[in-house]
């Protein structure tokens, strides 16, 4: 399989026809089928039959992930568990864990659906793919495991092993494609640095890597160590997993599947809609899952709609790459900042994926905000004005770029 342009170049009068199609459908569905969502319309007399416009979808209330974990664990199934052929779960590290099912129909889609990402990363039937994520309730695996299959590339699916096993299986089994985390990528490429492995030597060609928040500095230490081209996907276990959005070879943003998808960003605090280029979370309404469908679900990511056309040729819309989560953000002195920003500074400075912590205080009314940076081997000095030199440099970067004084602790 290879590009699908007419899948994902679709007019935009068409396209809106499509998602307000499918969203009159998933919204008739959920009110028969889910009682969770049937109070909810009835509680705020809302009547399935008075969605005539996209923008009709306001009416409905967020669900969030309490709502999911109140719900466990078949509570939010729009089909008969004898219907549902696949059960996966969210990690539940905040709490119980949120079951999600699949049908025999929601599989085909998620094939097809990670199948177009793995395509504009660059991936073919002719690749090799090394799935580097674990095999089992976690749908990171199973979805880039089946859209691989898809395409018709060869998939080897090593799971979390040791990474000099990674290696191995890379250098005798000639992987073109590796798919993981970017922080195990970025791990496997220290150690073959390690070996004292010649990365030219290895077939690698591409990197898919995503389920979690990755700087620019990343992919590029990345890129460099392991002589790749390295793509950003995004995906959830509550709206499907890998497949809601990838980047394509100009790496300018995520292209959405919108055809599948409604997507709304909006602020966190007020829960208005924001305008295009704005940074705020991101909302899901699914319209094509038939076993779990969520309407307005709000992810706790953020992220805001880029702008312009994408030199691809695809005219599914962009978001940028995941900065980081609501839950993450700093309000200092009325300042939103994000660990993401900060990290992405002290990575520029120190040349290397920083350990650092983020200490806030407040003293006599007064908010104020300390980076505690780990000493290494890199920047260890036993002379005293290089280490004060080094804390003034990170002082200066930090209050050019946010407006605000930092403390900066070795």
């Amino acid at each position: 399989m290879i590009w699908d342009k007419e899948k994902e170049c679709i007019d935009k009068e068409d396209l809106k026809q499509l998602q307000l199609e499918r969203l009159q459908s998933t919204i008739h569905r959920v009110y028969r089928n889910v009682p969770f969502y049937r109070r909810m319309f009835d509680k705020e007399g809302i009547d399935p039959d008075s969605f005539s416009r996209i923008e009709d979808i306001k009416k409905i209330p967020f669900t969030t992930k309490n709502d999911l974990r109140e719900n466990y664990p078949y509570g939010l199934f729009a089909v008969p568990l004898r219907e549902v052929v696949r059960i996966h779960t969210s990690s539940g590290t905040t709490g119980m864990p949120i079951v999600v099912g699949y049908t025999k129909g929601d599989l085909k889609i998620w094939s097809e659906l990670v199948a177009r990402v793995l395509s504009a990363g660059g991936v073919t039937k002719d690749d090799v793919i090394q799935i580097a994520f674990n095999y089992g309730l976690f749908t990171g695996a199973f979805g880039f495991h089946y859209g691989a299959e898809k395409i018709g590339a060869s998939v080897i699916p090593v799971s979390i092993e040791n990474p000099r096993k990674q290696i191995k299986i890379m250098q005798d089994y000639k992987t073109t494609a590796l798919i993981s985390t970017p922080s195990y990528a970025l791990l496997i490429a220290n150690t073959i640095l390690e070996m004292d492995i010649n990365p030219n030597f290895l077939s690698l060609k591409f990197g898919l890597f995503g389920a979690e928040p990755w700087s620019e500095r990343i992919r590029k230490e990345i890129e460099e160590k392991l002589k790749i081209t390295a793509t950003d996907n995004y995906g959830l276990s509550e709206v499907m997993g890998p497949g809601v959005a990838g980047e394509c070879l100009e790496k300018n943003g995520l292209h959405i599947n919108e055809d599948h998808f409604l997507f709304e960003i909006i602020d966190p605090h007020t829960l208005e809609p924001l305008e295009e280029g704005q940074t705020g979370e991101l909302v899901i309404t699914t319209l094509t899952k038939e076993a779990f469908p969520v309407l307005r679900f709000r992810t706790g990511d953020l992220t805001r709609f880029l702008p312009g056309k994408c030199p691809c040729g695809r005219t599914l819309r962009r978001i940028d790459r995941i900065m980081g989560r609501t839950d993450d953000m700093i309000i200092i002195r009325g300042l939103k900042i994000f660990p993401s920003q900060i990290e992405t500074i002290l990575y520029e400075i120190e040349g290397k994926q920083p350990n650092y912590q983020i200490i806030l205080e407040r003293q006599s009314g007064v908010d104020n905000i300390t980076i505690l940076l780990e000493v290494t081997e890199d920047i260890f000095s036993d002379v005293m004005k290089e280490q004060s030199q080094l804390i003034n440099i990170i002082k200066e970067r930090l209050s050019s770029e946010f407006g605000l004084s930092f403390n900066v602790k070795l």
